[in-house]
């Protein structure tokens, strides 16, 4: 079956109604195949999302799409409870005539389908502190939304996902095996990142000792994932909901923070220009607490900023151990990526060590 005989098999199966007109393939996205698709409608054109899912990488997808039909829902009631319509700041997925929010196709495909959010813009890279503020609020707000979701419902989609201790017994083993005959030749960064196991795998040891709480956390807060209204810039909605499952609010404001907050790429060569832009920390601070700190436990609150040391060791760990495993996990574009990604994290993670300090205080700040 060709490709648009495919999609318009797929859009039947969600009942999607009107004449069907056309399709776009869509490029970003590294993980999922997605499609813009426009039907004719009441006049004028209605188009709408349409994904096949990586079974691959997403061993379960019935419970991935358990986790996100439930928790878009779910945000969606207590959006129309302060305003009359949610329809362009929440997800909304299309069911079949089973009632499910997924198809499987008779070629084994998984596919689901949703609203496309008009008029909406997102950015892989952006200086613009507005821009940088309204992602915070956005994920901010996406946890206040399911501040009291029964998290222990959700499915862990993968597990031990933020599980920096096994992280680093990962890194152990990759050393020991060392199958790429590398481990000689990056001494000084295994040891760099050794040197930080102790911060770096605090908030996983203050979990699990009852300290931290879970929630349900998005696990993917790159600002490419908030959609915002082209004309304003007002952030619209959180998506690409693939991995919300419990988790840390740190990590979710960390993983943020090592994104969007570096001032080198993250396979930067130059050493020397990566560093944490405080600017585009206190701007993306000032939207995601200004939305959450009401919701946050003391706890919480006093380790926030340490959650982007540990994000950003925790990827930076993850970069290293595949460059010793030969480049198996992370796509790379030349020789020696995964070990550049690797240096530039560890330089990234030590300048947020020394201004730990002084971006706690920017969380002080905005929690008053």
């Amino acid at each position: 079956m060709d490709t648009e005989k495919q999609i318009r098999a797929v859009c039947e199966r969600f009942q999607i109604r009107g004449e069907y007109r056309s399709f776009n393939l869509l490029s970003n996205g590294h993980i999922n195949t997605s499609y813009q698709v426009f039907f004719y409608r009441d006049g004028e054109l209605k188009d709408y999302i349409l994904q096949k899912v990586n079974t691959y990488v997403f061993h379960d997808p019935i419970a991935m799409m358990e986790n996100i039909s439930s928790v878009t829902e779910y945000v969606r009631a207590k959006i129309k409870q302060k305003q009359k319509t949610a329809k362009r700041n929440v997800l909304h997925y299309s069911k079949t005539a089973d009632g499910k929010y997924y198809t499987i196709m008779e070629d084994g495909g998984f596919w689901r389908c949703c609203r496309y959010i008009n008029d909406s813009v997102c950015f892989e890279y952006t200086n613009d502190l507005k821009v940088v503020e309204n992602a915070g609020k956005a994920f901010g707000e996406f946890q206040v939304y399911l501040a009291d979701y029964p998290v222990k419902d959700l499915h862990i989609v993968i597990p031990h996902f933020h599980n920096t201790v096994m992280r680093f017994d990962t890194l152990r083993q990759a050393i020991e095996n060392d199958f790429a005959g590398r481990k000689d030749s990056v001494q000084e960064w295994i040891d760099g990142y050794m040197a930080l196991e102790e911060i770096a795998t605090r908030l996983y040891r203050m979990q699990k000792a009852g300290i931290l709480q879970l929630r349900v956390t998005h696990n993917d807060t790159k600002p490419s994932n908030v959609l915002f209204d082209k004309n304003t810039l007002e952030h619209l909605s959180v998506i690409d909901l693939d991995t919300v499952m419990p988790g840390l609010v740190a990590c979710d404001f960390g993983d943020a923070i090592r994104v969007i907050g570096s001032t080198g790429a993250e396979d930067e060569q130059d050493l020397s220009k990566v560093a944490l832009d405080m600017d585009k920390y206190e701007a993306f601070t000032r939207g995601f607490v200004g939305a959450l700190c009401s919701s946050m436990t003391p706890a919480e609150k006093e380790t926030l900023a340490l959650g982007a040391v540990a994000m950003t060791v925790e990827c930076g760990i993850r970069f290293l151990t595949d460059y010793l495993d030969g480049d198996k996990y992370f796509r790379i574009h030349y020789p020696d990526q995964n070990l550049a990604r690797a240096k530039a994290h560890l330089i990234l993670s030590r300048d947020m060590v020394k201004r730990l300090d002084e971006m706690q205080k920017i969380v002080e700040k905005y929690c008053k």
